[in-house]
């Protein structure tokens, strides 16, 4: 297990010094981007990374934002540039603000002007709510170039703009894609409202990580929206746009009326019906139940409610200025076991006669001609552009915004007709941001999944090396099952009365009893756990039986008291009998005494063997 362990350590020390050695820090200043990005693509770069030139290149407004009962509001919000509250990468700052509830707008100038003519208009900038979102905007407007105050530090709601693009909350979560469409015949200019999108976006406003806002609109008048990299809307400026961008080429006639005998009822109540003589339309809905009955134990004198009895009058209570003191009001206890208390009324039931007012049945209106319309006449404000994608030019960009919420941070902004450098320029900042993140949210499993999903050939090694441990804890584990398994077969297959091999007879004992038997061919028994009283002779000889003990000590004995006991008892044919008896654990003493005694006697045991032989036997 030491192996895998330290297999794993340098694997991961590898996946962590492969990422650091990819991570590069954010260039401190636009300059350094443009370099790596083709600048004649490039309209408009910021990346809020240098503060020496930021209050040149952007203008916070000085404007009044008029209100709707006359009066005038100051721009008066703060911005700043400053790092993100958690998980900044080195030399990465943004702008944002931290007074709440502030109106507050700030523009700046494109480098170049755009014009919509045959290239794709690609916008994309980070928003990152710090503290999330509960009302307010982080949409941005795209300055039109027409417009009758140039100067930036007169932006307001007012100033003209082509397109408004970003998230809103307030309550309900947005994301705004709105351009002003000019009308080619009066030169007038009207709202376009995207269609809702398609996948919802409540998350990047509540899970505190910067996402990436993306706008791409065609020269074929399609248009497509990313968040993060993903699609979430898309579709066509001239259908998918309300009001239509094009307006249609009739219209109801709006001097045109209804004539007073058209008659657009489709039912009518039938003339001939007649109310029923029967038919009781003052009878109530519902009636007392004339079969109800009083319970036996409802008590009609008691109140429901009394007085608390426990209740006493406050000591600052005055009666002239707060009245007449009364205890409050309590459930009456004695109501608690009975059906109630107070006046008995029987329940309300539905009133069977009950039929309602009558109204006669509906039949088909015999003079029904349809429903209404006026007539339709041409158009007179009708026009086709084909063409959407040709909006007003823009020069300018900006935040004119007003939030409860504090702390968004916007970043990276840009405007090109490449998307090529749009992807590169996310890959430079955006992707690295988010990689930041997932690193430091990540735990060491996510870590280390990550990077072997990079080399998935690791899988196949980590299989081998899990493989090693597992394999070797099953072979042992299945060996001594098997050794375990022989040893109880092998004690299975001995007889019960035998013994270990640790524990057989003395030499000389086990030679005499081969030698007997071998010449009388006794038969032997086997006698457990009764002790057989000692045979007598004919000589009136009393032997003690020969007792076989083994000085080692089994390993069963020491775990159980039971003492085991064998006594071997042979017949001959001269009468006499022979026993040998095998004694432990209780009678251990006294077995080794005797065998002690035995070896002394050796050949005295062989003399009483041949002389029992010479006995004669009691069949005799």
């Amino acid at each position: 297990m030491n192996i895998v362990g330290v297999l794993f350590t340098i694997l991961y020390l590898y996946a962590s010094v492969s990422s650091h050695n990819q991570e590069n820090e954010i260039p401190s200043s636009n300059q350094d981007f443009i370099k790596e990005l083709n600048q004649e693509n490039i309209y408009f770069l910021e990346t809020f990374n240098n503060k020496d030139t930021f209050s040149s290149v952007w203008i916070k407004s000085q404007a009044l934002k008029a209100t709707g009962d006359g009066g005038t509001l100051k721009y008066d919000g703060d911005w700043i540039l400053e790092e993100a509250v958690k998980d900044a990468l080195p030399n990465d700052i943004g702008l944002t603000f931290k007074e709440k509830a502030k109106h507050r707008a700030i523009a700046s100038k494109l480098s170049k002007e755009f014009i919509f003519r045959d290239k794709p208009f690609i916008l994309q900038y980070e928003v990152l709510h710090q503290d999330g979102q509960e009302c307010g905007g982080a949409y941005m407007k795209l300055i039109s170039k027409q417009r009758p105050v140039k100067a930036l530090s007169d932006f307001n709601d007012k100033t003209p703009y082509t397109i408004m693009f970003g998230p809103d909350k307030c309550p309900v979560s947005k994301l705004h894609f709105i351009f002003r469409h000019k009308n080619p015949l009066n030169g007038s200019f009207e709202e376009k409202h995207c269609k809702p999108l398609k996948h919802k976006i409540d998350e990047s406003f509540t899970d505190f990580k910067p996402h990436l806002f993306k706008l791409v609109i065609k020269p074929d008048n399609t248009f497509s929206i990313y968040v993060d990299h993903k699609l979430v809307n898309d579709g066509s400026l001239l259908i998918d746009f309300t009001p239509p961008v094009n307006p249609p080429s009739e219209i109801d006639d709006p001097s045109d009326k209804k004539p007073s005998d058209w008659d657009d009822r489709e039912k009518i109540n039938d003339p001939s019906a007649r109310k029923p003589e029967d038919w009781n339309e003052t009878a109530p809905y519902q009636i007392l139940d004339p079969n109800a009955v009083k319970p036996d134990d409802w008590l009609e004198d008691e109140a429901i409610n009394i007085r608390d009895p426990s209740a006493e009058k406050p000591d600052d209570w005055d009666n002239e200025m707060d009245g007449e003191w009364e205890a409050p009001l309590v459930p009456n206890p004695a109501c608690e076991e009975v059906s109630g208390c107070g006046p008995w009324s029987p329940p309300l039931i539905n009133n069977p006669e009950y039929k309602g007012k009558w109204v006669p049945p509906l039949i088909d209106n015999p003079n029904y001609k349809g429903v209404w319309t006026p007539r339709k006449i041409p158009n007179p404000d009708y026009f086709e552009d084909k063409n959407p994608f040709q909006m007003s030019s823009i020069d300018a960009l900006g935040f004119e915004l007003w939030s409860i919420s504090a702390k968004i941070m916007f970043d990276n902004v840009l405007i090109t007709d490449d998307e090529a450098i749009a992807k590169k320029f996310a890959a430079l900042t955006f992707d690295r941001k988010i990689l930041n993140i997932e690193k430091s949210a990540d735990t060491l499993l996510n870590q280390f999944i990550a990077f072997t999903n990079q080399y998935p050939w690791l899988w196949a090694l980590y299989v081998v090396i899990l493989l090693i441990p597992v394999t070797l804890i099953v072979v042992c584990c299945f060996w001594t099952t098997k050794d375990t398994d022989a040893e109880h077969k092998k004690d299975d297959d001995k007889p019960q009365s035998s013994v270990d091999s640790s524990n057989q007879p003395s030499p000389v004992t086990q030679e005499s009893t081969q030698t007997n038997s071998k010449e009388e061919n006794p038969s032997i028994e086997i006698q457990e756990p009764e002790k057989p009283e000692p045979p007598v002779t004919n000589d009136d000889e009393t032997h003690e039986p020969t007792v076989i003990s083994d000085d080692d000590d089994d390993d069963d004995d020491d775990d159980d008291d039971y003492s085991h006991e064998l006594i071997v008892s042979a017949d001959y044919d001269d009468g006499s009998e022979s026993y040998l008896t095998y004694a432990d654990d209780k009678e251990k003493e006294e077995s080794h005494e005797k065998e002690k005694s035995h070896d002394e006697t050796e050949g005295d045991q062989e003399t009483v063997l041949k002389q029992r032989k010479s006995k004669p036997s009691k069949n005799n």
